[in-house]
């Protein structure tokens, strides 16, 4: 069949895409930036689509002609810069079914998630029901598949954050540590989507799909800590007022483009529980599920699963203290490091109407890049921007005040330490 995948570079997205490759269908493949997605899984057809301007039928028509079936994994946590929950979830997703009903495609399965209500406790939740209730009126064969927590050898959102929760030295802390979870393997998942594409499969049926072991948080994060071959850890019990005022700055970061898993969409998700009843899918399907402690046995754990986890909380602390050092670079040149400055640059040389231009300019410049990096979409060009202001920075000021070299307060040789660090945060700044 010729099956569109939405979101194919996602992670369920993608363990689907990978999986229907291997029953030879042709594939279509769908995402807001596919140009890395399309060397990675050279198989698909890519095409490059904003669900955020796809909310009329009319809209979707052109990525269904010719279209056997669909696989819709688009869905997003919470507002913030990029994402609009009610647009994507809801005025996008009945737009698509909509859309699939007038275009003939015969067959759509369709990614929720477990909980979904129109009485959950958060808008991402509710509107994932209620594009499910739209699809169930739709004249269309579908099935809806709401996965629990999806472990999987890669790791986005709350997976990532759970590894990086693993690594954590002397002590873990948790916000929910008695949680209730049910996790589900990602080929589960996607082993589900190929049955619901065979031409036998059962149709409109709506499915939790979990394993039936229900797990505490705090399980879950102590059995990562074992894969990974760290030791046992106590658990620490984060008061609520700290997790409210986590949850707060991850919000606000949310609106820069950071799409953290400490939101407070996610923190209500998990209070309320990650639990389903999966036994009418392991019924119809006939799949036995892989229970957690199979994932891990499955998947050993490597180097690189260590360096995830242990350098997950150095990213953002990298960003904000890289953030901070350009920003304060640029009020001390214009506050209490003036006169010292403007020596310097008296010194290299500088005519005397060029002083308070230069300083300013380049306060201004440190200052506005420094800020720069902390919105997700200018971050990694406001690092590159860093590595060749600090190079230039160097071979300028070694060709005009080369004594600095030999300063004991080391003006220049500290910038070295500055160029690794930014070296060291740009490698890392992918987050799928």
């Amino acid at each position: 069949m010729r099956v569109l995948v939405t979101e194919a570079y996602g992670l369920i997205g993608a363990a689907c895409l990978a999986r229907l490759q291997r029953d030879g269908h042709e594939l279509i493949a769908a995402g807001r930036k596919v140009a890395s997605a399309r060397l990675r899984a050279s198989y698909a057809q890519w095409i490059e689509t904003d669900y955020r301007r796809l909310t009329l039928a009319g809209d979707w028509l052109p990525l269904l002609e010719g279209i056997d079936a669909v696989v819709n994994c688009v869905g997003v946590l919470q507002d913030g810069a990029g994402d609009d929950v009610q647009r994507i979830q809801v005025d996008a997703t009945t737009a698509f079914s909509a859309a699939c009903e007038q275009a003939g495609v015969r067959r759509v399965v369709h990614i929720s998630a477990i909980g979904a209500s129109r009485r959950a406790p958060t808008a991402f939740a509710r509107t994932k029901a209620e594009a499910e209730d739209d699809l169930a009126g739709r004249r269309l064969e579908w099935a809806i598949l709401r996965p629990g927590l999806v472990m999987a050898p890669v790791v986005y959102g709350g997976t990532a954050m759970l590894r990086g929760l693993a690594g954590i030295p002397l002590v873990t802390p948790l916000i929910e540590p008695d949680a209730r979870v049910q996790v589900v393997s990602v080929d589960d998942v996607a082993e589900t989507v190929a049955r619901c594409l065979a031409p036998d499969a059962e149709i409109d049926v709506k499915w939790d799909v979990a394993h039936p072991q229900v797990l505490t948080l705090s399980s879950l994060v102590g059995g990562l800590r074992g894969w990974l071959g760290f030791w046992p850890r106590r658990t620490w019990r984060i008061p609520g007022v700290v997790g409210s005022a986590i949850a707060a700055l991850a919000d606000m970061l949310g609106h820069l483009g950071w799409r953290s898993a400490a939101r407070s969409t996610a923190f209500r998700q998990l209070a309320a529980g990650v639990v389903g009843e999966p036994s009418p899918w392991i019924a119809a399907t006939g799949i036995q599920p892989t229970s957690f402690e199979d994932i891990l046995a499955q998947q050993p754990s490597g180097v690189a699963d260590r360096w995830f986890a242990r350098l997950f909380w150095l990213k953002p602390l990298s960003i904000a203290a890289l953030a901070l050092f350009w920003v304060a670079s640029g009020i001390v040149a214009l506050g209490p490091g003036r006169a010292a400055a403007l020596g310097h640059l008296t010194a290299a040389g500088f005519p005397q109407a060029w002083l308070n231009p230069v300083l300013i300019g380049g306060a201004l410049f440190d200052g506005i890049l420094g800020l720069l990096l902390l919105v997700r979409v200018a971050a990694r060009p406001a690092l590159q921007i860093m590595l060749a202001a600090t190079v230039i920075y160097l071979a300028v000021g070694t060709s005009l005040a080369p004594q600095l070299w030999a300063d004991p307060l080391g003006p220049f040789l500290k910038v070295i330490p500055l160029l690794v660090a930014t070296l060291f945060t740009l490698a890392i700044l992918d987050e799928r």
